[in-house]
């Protein structure tokens, strides 16, 4: 039975009124042109927001037919949807929140478009990506310049159990009581729960102007649809901006169960952490669980040790079962971080001061031959290998749920990643635990078949 559709024209409200001729030109042609068909797919997605869908590919099928065409008029911006979701509808009109959510999408893209089409981006150097990634942001209106540090990033799973979501939903709430903003990756599981608590505490504490951020890319977003709560959305160009965009607004981090993504991210953190421009800089980074979740919480905590080393354990806090715990410390920890940056007269809304160099910061390509060339050694410093074990998770979350990495994997096969013993042991190790675990398993009633193969 198909999916029920709608035709419906809709306009922004409150930003991307305007576009340029040109803009709308390379949007507007139905059917042709990389920046639409980017559009176009974001766009599906946010339409699909509240779906259980983990696939990129499957909501693309689903709806085939599905276009949209941007019309510049006299009066501003028109979006033309044809074949739409109709669940993003009711009686007719669509969600507020989904049309918030559909025209920052076309903010977002035209901007990046435009940035790079004028040359006006630098990403030849670590320097200049951040400043790109801090245009991203104030072009977003993300940036809230003179406000103390709250702003906390959680990362975890998008596919977790019931008890899992509902203790990041209690670690949200505490955090909300605390007058907290949440910014997550935007999509469901950990991304949602900490907001959804946290909506509930804001409410008690009569707070009006709550932040929900939801910080994604094209490729994330397609497979996970943001939650409704997010408030703010940003989408930026690539996994790696993103990541930096998390760190460079976020003043503190908590990190729930999850899978191979939530490792990636956890392991982008350390490496940046480990660097020695970074060792006194205070980074307020807190594990968390249930308790049941603690052996997974002990395996991860077990191959950072393995891998990249004591002093990398010292970057983080283990709290296990204890929400108010989590909050206090994060609070705490924000006190220290804005002693830390008042004293250097550093800004609250974009850190400035955090050292991420290019190896952070470069878009990796999860190809078969890329993965392979990973240099996964003991003997490379840390943070380094920090980075590269972060690309190997990044391909792993690829292979899994984007549309790219799926076809390259039915065409050639499992990722071969290679490496030296001590440090493919652990990875195997881990990588099968999220296995067991059903951390890595596609919500769509299949058994998970892996897209990699490890070798020592």
């Amino acid at each position: 039975m198909p999916a029920p559709t709608v035709n419906v024209s809709v306009t922004p409200r409150g930003s991307m009124e305007i576009l340029s001729q040109r803009e709308v030109r390379n949007l507007s042609e139905v059917g042709s042109g990389s920046t639409y068909q980017l559009f176009r797919q974001c766009a599906l997605a946010i339409l699909n927001t509240g779906a259980r869908v983990d696939d990129a590919r499957s909501i693309l099928e689903a709806y085939a037919d599905f276009e949209v065409e941007i019309r510049q008029l006299d009066r501003g911006v028109r979006l033309d949807l044809r074949n739409a979701p109709a669940d993003a509808f009711v009686d007719g009109h669509m969600i507020s929140s989904v049309r918030e959510m559909l025209f920052s999408a076309l903010r977002d893209i035209v901007y990046t478009e435009s940035e790079l089409h004028n040359n006006r981006a630098d990403l030849s150097t670590s320097s200049g990506i951040t400043d790109y990634v801090f245009h991203l942001l104030r072009n977003a209106r993300t940036l809230t310049p003179g406000v103390e540090p709250k702003m906390v990033v959680c990362w975890g799973g998008h596919s977790i159990n019931e008890e899992e979501y509902k203790y990041s939903k209690r670690v949200g709430h505490e955090l909300g009581l605390r007058n907290l903003n949440i910014c997550t990756g935007c999509g469901p599981g950990v991304m949602k729960g900490p907001m959804k608590g946290a909506t509930i505490a804001h409410a008690k504490q009569r707070v009006l102007d709550a932040r929900y951020l939801g910080l994604t890319e094209p490729g994330i977003i397609a497979a996970e649809a943001p939650n409704p709560i997010v408030n703010e959305l940003v989408i930026l160009p690539d996994i790696e901006k993103r990541l930096e965009a998390f760190i460079r607004v976020g003043h503190g981090i908590i990190i729930f169960p999850g899978g191979a993504g939530t490792a990636e991210e956890f392991l982008y953190l350390l490496g940046i952490l480990l660097h020695p421009d970074n060792a006194e800089l205070p980074f307020p980074l807190i594990l968390t669980g249930p308790r049941s979740s603690a052996n997974y919480i002990q395996q991860l905590h077990e191959f950072v040790g393995a891998t990249l080393g004591e002093q990398a354990q010292t970057r983080y806090e283990i709290i296990i079962e204890d929400p108010v715990r989590v909050a206090r410390r994060m609070k705490q920890g924000l006190a220290e971080v804005e002693h830390f940056r008042r004293e250097r007269n550093d800004a609250f809304h974009f850190n400035w001061l955090l050292r991420v160099e290019q190896d952070f910061q470069l878009p990796f390509d999860p190809t078969h031959e890329n993965m392979a060339a990973l240099e996964l050694r003991r003997d490379t410093p840390p943070h380094l290998l920090a980075a590269n074990l972060r690309r190997a998770f990044s391909g792993i979350v690829a292979g899994n749920v984007k549309e790219h990495g799926i076809r390259l994997i039915e065409e050639y096969g499992p990722y071969e990643l290679r490496g030296d013993a001590q440090i493919m042991q652990p990875l195997g190790a881990l990588l099968q635990a999220f296995v067991d675990q059903q951390r890595m398993k596609i919500p769509n009633g299949e058994a998970y078949r892996p897209c990699y193969r490890v070798v020592s």
